[in-house]
């Protein structure tokens, strides 16, 4: 048996100082992925740092934005008055994922650095890069129905299993990110990695780097996520969108729109933006805008239906968000 170390930090200088003096390392907080991923394999830490008693749980508005602590509870952020009231898509998102006991457990952090629920990465017997590199990706010709059509590389195929990650970046939001000397704010949009030929890299972060805190600039936008997936709950992405709209006199001034299910990490969809500026709220216009949804999408043997789905799914989350 494999012997683990556990620690409880009592404040953020010590987590981050165990953490570089542990490069094997792995925060947990809620645990709801880390401690599937250590009983099924991919995971294999020998030292564990407690964070959950940081103080990195606060939701906290501000004039021209919204700050969400990294250890802030999913179910907690879903219900916050503020939340809903200024980003309908966040609580969406968040109430789309997993099952109310398993949000009431994970953290906004922990949920944002989740692995990919890829079967062949989550079962030992079968070939996979992004868990044991050199190995392979089964996936290119195996059971893929469920894999991306962007962004994928010959090593990897495996999507990007948040539903979070999805809303915030169609909200523009950042992560800040505290490391055992430095301290950074990182674009959601530049905190994932395609996978090209190290899948197993999963994130911009640094070996023992932490996510403390996330921001999401506010504004007067409509906002909405839909989740497209097998059955009702409990259940990861077929594809989902979240769409956020600033309209003026009916007319769109700027759009964001990002897709779920589809990439190996979350994916803009910037014709789809481009088709809808300057163009007044209409079904017409959403449906121009759907249209350009899968340019770039490259298929594999099984989910090419994903196309469809997409156009369909951007034109009725753009008609929520009107």
């Amino acid at each position: 048996m494999q012997q683990l170390a556990y620690h409880r930090a009592a404040s953020e200088d010590a987590a981050l100082a165990l953490a570089a003096a542990h490069p094997d390392a792995a925060f947990i907080a809620g645990g709801t992925d880390l401690l599937q991923l250590f009983k099924q394999g991919p995971a294999a830490p020998t030292q564990l740092i407690d964070i959950s008693r940081l103080p990195f749980d606060r939701i906290e508005p501000q004039p021209h934005t919204l700050r969400i602590g990294a250890l802030a509870r999913l179910a907690d952020v879903a219900r916050h008055p503020e939340v809903r009231r200024r980003h309908p898509a966040l609580a969406e998102a968040i109430e789309a994922s997993a099952s109310p006991q398993v949000r009431n457990l994970a953290t906004v952090g922990g949920n944002l650095l989740q692995r990919t629920r890829c079967p062949y990465f989550r079962s030992p017997d079968l070939p996979c890069n992004k868990r044991d590199p050199g190995t392979g990706c089964a996936a290119r010709t195996g059971e893929n129905r469920m894999h991306a059509i962007f962004g994928t590389s010959l090593h990897c195929a495996a999507t990007h299993p948040s539903d979070l990650a999805v809303a915030l970046l169609a909200l523009d939001a950042s992560v800040h990110v505290h490391g055992y000397e430095t301290a950074r704010v990182v674009p959601i949009a530049e905190l994932y990695r395609l996978p090209g030929d190290t899948p197993q890299r999963d994130s911009a972060l640094a070996a023992g780097e932490l996510i403390v805190a996330v921001e999401v600039p506010t504004g007067a936008r409509r906002s909405c996520y839909l989740k497209m997936r097998d059955r009702a709950s409990f259940e990861f992405a077929v594809v989902s969108v979240a769409v956020t709209l600033q309209i003026e006199d009916g007319v769109i001034h700027s759009a964001r729109l990002a897709a779920g299910g589809v990439g190996t990490v979350p994916w803009r969809l910037l014709a789809s933006e481009r088709a809808l500026a300057g163009n007044r709220a209409e079904p017409a216009a959403f449906e121009a805008a759907a249209a350009h949804a899968a340019d770039g999408a490259e298929p594999l043997s099984h989910n090419g239906f994903k196309i469809e789905l997409l156009h369909r799914t951007v034109k009725r989350a753009l008609e929520l968000a009107r």
